[in-house]
Formats: structure tokens, sequence, C-alpha cells
């Protein structure tokens, strides 16, 4: 019987995750290690790409956008090339067992959707052994011998990156860029002169930016004087509103949101 469990389609709220069953829990690592020469620490906390599959010997490649990212505590989430799903995973003496996992349930097209009901039934299948390499690549195996090949995923840097605005923040909710914006609204940071620049979908915009651990205090900003469309001038108002000011940001890989302490803010991801 396949364990796997489905949601509707709320992709944008995050997933609860199972409890782990069994007597053991899924922190749980007996000697410590998930394969011949893998520690439990080696797989842990890192966001893993997933490259392929092979499963009865026919190999599938990953569709942009699958991953796997276990947390020290077993905490499972990931993608598999469509949906978003969560698990939990016990580490056990040479092996590791994903459990039951819950999904989104969207429709995308062909090619992902064989991916992800084979990457799927390939998680359930079992306990797999690991081996990780010292070049940031992970091999899990089933007993079966079908594999999953991943490569680690470093995070994207703060500075020199061209963050591209896809959703704003106001009182907690988020909502996503107007469409006559997306791919116009984006910045910057620059470490050398301790500047943000960038644009918020019509003028251009500048201001100091100070950096200090997970906070950014920007200066008052500097921008040309254009006037654009309604919905463009809206959505650089909404940007406008994080400067003068100091915000938390953070780094998911490659996103970042920036938000303030009122709760206005920000979402960007990297510009590839």
């Amino acid at each position: 019987m396949d364990k796997r469990l489905t949601l509707t389609a709320l992709a944008l709220l995050p997933l609860p995750l199972l409890a782990a069953c069994g007597s053991e829990s899924a922190g749980d690592s007996g000697s410590g290690n998930v394969g011949s020469t893998t520690t439990k620490a080696s797989v842990t906390g890192v966001r893993w790409k997933v490259d392929s599959l092979t499963v009865g010997g026919k190999t599938e490649q990953a569709p942009e956008g699958a991953y796997l990212k276990i947390a020290d505590n077993g905490e499972v989430d990931g993608n598999y090339g469509c949906n978003t799903f969560g698990s939990t995973a016990a580490f056990k003496d040479d092996g590791i067992d994903f459990e039951a996992a819950r999904s989104t349930e969207m429709a995308c097209d062909d090619v992902p959707m064989k991916f992800e009901e084979t990457f799927a039934r390939t998680l359930d299948a079992g306990t797999f052994t690991a081996g990780a390499t010292d070049d940031g690549k992970l091999t899990l195996t089933t007993a079966d011998g079908d594999t999953v090949e991943l490569t680690e995923e470093k995070l994207t840097p703060l500075y020199g990156t061209k963050w591209l605005v896809d959703s704003l923040m106001a009182d907690r909710v988020s909502t996503s860029l107007p469409e006559a914006a997306r791919g116009k609204a984006w910045f910057t940071l620059d470490k050398k002169t301790g500047t943000l620049r960038g644009s918020g979908g019509c003028n251009d915009i500048s201001a100091k930016a100070t950096v200090s651990e997970n906070k950014i205090t920007l200066g008052q900003p500097r921008t040309t004087r254009k006037m654009c469309s309604d919905s463009l001038m809206d959505a650089e108002r909404s940007f406008l509103e994080i400067f003068n000011g100091t915000v938390e940001y953070r780094i998911d890989h490659f996103a970042i949101t920036l938000t303030s302490e009122n709760y206005a803010g920000i979402g960007a991801v990297a510009d590839k």
C-alpha cells in the first residue's frame, strides 16, 4: 500500500510534518552512521538538489526544482519536481527510513508528474544507505539497488546577487507582485560601497545599506522621477516602504525575504 498522503493544493502554505513512527524517534541514529563511510551529520542540514533517479535499471533526470532536505531532528521537506512534500526520517544503524509523506496536489505537465510519482514511490520503498562524497554529492540506495543521486545546493550570497522581487508583504500577508512589475523590480547589495541599488519597477532606487547579523538598515531612498502605470507605481510604493529603517532578512537558498518591524516587506529570488 502506498503510504503517500496528499493535501489539497495549498502550495503557499507550510506543510505539517508527520510524527515519527515506531519505537525509534526520528532523530535516533544508533552508531551515527547512515552508510559505511557516511555519517548522519554529513547528510542533515543540507538542501540537496535531486539530479536523477535510477529505478529498475532505468534512469530519469530530475526536473528543475526537485530537492530534499533533512533537518537534524529528522524533519524532512522537499519538492518532487512539481509538488512540495513534508515527512520525517528515522535514522537507524547504517540507514535512513523516510516515513509517509504529505504533499500538495497540483497538476503540472506530464514529465515532472511522471518523475515525481516515481520519486515519491522510491522514498517510500524502505531503508536507504547513504554515500556522501567530499565534492558535495550524495547517493541514496535502496536494498534493491535503486538510487537517488543528489548534489548539495549552496546558499545564494547576499552581496552581489541580483534579486528579482516577486512578492510584497503588508500586515503579515504576502501577495504576488503585479504582472506589470514582474522582472522589472529588483535590487542588489554592494558590500564595498555599503549601498543597495535597483528598481522599483518604474524608477531607479539607491540607498545606504548597513548589514549586521540578520538585519539590514536601509537609509532614505533616492529615486528617479518617472511616472508609470498605476499598477507599477503601486508596487513601487510598497517596495519603498521598507526603506529608511531596519529590515530582517532571511535567505533560503535561491530566495530572500526582507521584513520590516511593522511587517511590511518583499520577497525576491536570485536572477539566474
